[in-house]
C-alpha cells in the first residue's frame, strides 16, 4: 500500500474522526475539556458523515455539469475524436471470477455509461487506468476486457499508467494527441468531473462532459436524509475527498 494512501486515510473522514474519539478517550484524565471537545468534534462529525441529506447538499456544490441529452447521443461523432472513460478502482481477486481482478462498481457504472454512449454515436473509445497495486493487469485493460465481454465494445486504446486523473489526462494526451485526436467526450461521475475535465482541458483537449451517478439530484422526503446510513459515510468521504483534490490540484499543475 502506498504511504501517501495510508496517510490520506487518516487525515480525512472517517479516520481523522475516529483519531479525534482516540484522542478523547487518552485525554479524559489529565484534561477533560479538551478530552470532551475531542470526543464532541468526533462525534459531531461521524454524525453529519452518515447523514444522506449531507451527501445530497455537498454533491450539489461539485456537480456543476449537465448530464448530456440522450436525444443528443448520435450527434457526438460530428463533435468529437473519441470517449475517453476514466478508471476507478478494482476489486481484487474475485472468487466468482477465479480469483481474478474486476473493475469496481464505479467503473462499471462508467462503463456502461461510455459503451452506450459508443453505441449511440459509433465514436472509438479509449479506458485510462493504470496498475495502482504494482501488479498487471492494468485498470485500462481490465475495462477493455468487460467492456468486450460485457457490453460488446471494442476498445481501440488503452491507457495504462496513469494513477491519478491528472496522470489520466497526460497519458491520454500522449496516446490521443498524436493523432490528431483533440477533442473528446469524457465519461466520469458527475461529482469528479470537474476535476477530471479540469486535467484534461489543461492537457490540451476539448472536452465534451458526459457526467453519469450523480449523487446530489436524488429526492426524498427531508426527514429520512437526517436519518443516519452506513452509505452515506463513504459517499461523504468521497466528496470531500474530490473538493479537496480540486483545490490541490489547482495549486499544484
Amino acid at each position: 500500500m502506498p504511504l501517501r494512501f495510508f496517510i490520506k486515510q487518516w487525515l480525512l473522514p472517517p479516520g481523522v474522526l475516529i483519531l479525534l474519539l482516540l484522542l478523547g478517550w487518552c485525554l479524559r484524565g489529565r484534561f477533560p475539556r479538551l478530552s470532551t471537545l475531542c470526543f464532541g468534534m468526533g462525534l459531531a462529525g461521524l454524525w453529519l458523515m452518515s447523514l444522506p441529506l449531507v451527501v445530497q447538499q455537498s454533491a450539489r456544490l461539485l456537480e456543476r455539469e449537465a448530464p448530456l441529452a440522450v436525444q443528443a447521443w448520435p450527434q457526438l461523432a460530428q463533435q468529437a475524436d473519441a470517449i475517453v472513460v476514466l478508471g476507478a478502482g478494482r476489486e481484487r481477486g474475485d472468487l466468482a471470477w477465479g480469483a481474478s481482478d474486476q473493475p469496481s462498481l464505479l467503473a462499471l457504472e462508467r462503463m456502461r455509461f461510455a459503451a452506450n454512449l459508443a453505441k449511440a454515436c459509433g465514436l472509438p473509445l479509449l479506458t485510462s487506468g493504470g496498475l495502482h497495486f504494482g501488479e498487471p493487469p492494468s485498470e485500462a485493460q481490465l475495462m477493455a476486457e468487460r467492456l468486450q465481454a460485457d457490453f460488446g465494445i471494442a476498445v481501440t486504446w488503452q491507457e495504462g499508467r496513469s494513477r491519478t486523473t491528472w496522470e489520466n489526462a497526460v497519458y491520454s494526451a500522449e496516446v490521443l494527441q498524436p493523432l490528431g485526436k483533440r477533442r473528446i467526450v469524457l465519461v466520469t461521475q458527475a461529482w469528479h468531473m470537474p476535476r477530471a475535465r479540469w486535467s484534461f482541458e489543461r492537457a490540451g483537449f476539448t472536452v465534451i462532459p458526459a457526467p453519469m451517478g450523480a449523487l446530489g439530484s436524488a429526492e426524498g422526503r427531508p426527514f429520512f436524509g437526517l436519518l443516519p446510513e452506513s452509505r452515506a459515510i463513504g459517499q461523504n468521504a468521497q466528496l470531500l475527498n474530490e473538493a479537496l483534490g480540486l483545490l490541490a490540484y489547482r495549486l499544484l499543475y
